[in-house]
């Protein structure tokens, strides 16, 4: 008998583990660690009570984007002044739909009340999202939105935006006397909504010129895939590359660093190395999101929404500003 107990413990913590793992997290722990995604899961303030608190999680594309490390402290800022959660981040270690689902059927087995999801895609994530909804759980969407109602989505204009870029972009064209020309896009892929919104503001901006925008290639935020694709432009003679989100934009960036060519590099978001590339003059500028806006804010809300308090509009522009030379 005592035998039995035994070996039934243990499939059962093996099975836990096995859940766990494809997502790249550990259990959650209830003690804060470091900063890493693989650190800050079941990151929780030291002072929160026990007992009452929500258990929230965040759910983000990858790990590899310091867009999603940005994310993460806006959510930890707002736990810290909260002081009545329970909070997780879990995350792919790549933008892959399958870990993502997993990632969310981690949560929900975890007791997750609410999340916050970054969704790889529209679609492949939304029966998950059924299942969670199903067990009462908030959806409150960070960045990206997937094809199913939730609480609230808080990202940018990622469209105007995109367009915004494309016309900073022409602006430098011409005025290096340059009219016509080649455009490359490095995209993340043909489905994550947010990026596929910005390619098309970009697109917009040039309808009516002589520019010709090339196919779009696809790089999956990979910096080193995104490189190669670049690199592939720059020798069809473009005198333009858009990079849609960080690993697009960092690739890029090298790609005409280590060409040695006049070539004009707009891109997305906000890290070091991309503020390193626009100070050396590789890239003219990119479009820097508020990470950390949607984190703080998108907490907030799934806190209000457990409480049942207003969360307010449906939809929140968390906004975008231009960096560039002149303006680090």
């Amino acid at each position: 008998m005592k035998f039995r107990k035994v070996t039934s413990l243990l499939l059962s913590c093996m099975l836990m583990a096995g859940m766990m793992a494809g997502c790249g997290g550990d259990a959650p722990s209830q003690a804060p660690t470091g900063n890493t995604p693989s650190q800050t899961e079941g990151q929780t303030p030291e002072n929160t009570p026990t007992g009452a608190n929500h258990k929230v999680y965040l759910i983000t594309m990858d790990q590899m984007d310091q867009h999603w490390v940005n994310v993460d402290a806006g959510c930890k800022k707002a736990v810290e002044e909260l002081g009545n959660v329970d909070y997780t981040w879990l995350a792919p270690d790549v933008k892959d739909d399958a870990k993502q689902i997993e990632c969310v059927n981690n949560a929900v087995a975890g007791g997750a009340e609410a999340i916050l999801l970054a969704a790889n895609g529209p679609d492949a994530v939304t029966a998950s999202l059924k299942e969670a909804d199903a067990a009462g759980v908030k959806i409150i969407y960070v960045d990206s939105a997937a094809d199913f109602p939730g609480v609230q989505t808080l990202a940018t204009d990622n469209k105007a935006a995109g367009t915004t870029a494309g016309k900073e972009m022409i602006k430098a064209l011409e005025a290096a006397g340059i009219t016509e020309g080649k455009i490359g896009i490095v995209n993340v892929n043909a489905a994550t909504a947010s990026t596929v919104a910005r390619e098309e503001g970009f697109r917009a901006a040039f309808e009516g010129s002589k520019f010709e925008l090339l196919e779009t290639q696809y790089g999956e935020g990979d910096a080193a895939k995104s490189k190669d694709i670049a690199a592939n432009y720059i020798t069809q003679g473009c005198v333009g590359i858009f990079g849609a989100n960080e690993g697009s934009t960092v690739g890029a960036g090298n790609a005409i660093q280590e060409a040695g060519q006049t070539v004009i590099g707009v891109g997305f978001d906000k890290s070091d190395t991309i503020l390193n590339l626009i100070k050396n003059g590789f890239l003219l500028c990119t479009m820097a999101q508020n990470p950390d806006v949607m984190g703080y804010e998108g907490m907030k809300t799934a806190v209000n929404a457990l409480e049942g308090n207003d969360v307010g509009e449906a939809t929140i522009d968390t906004g975008v500003s231009v960096i560039n030379k002149d303006s680090l």
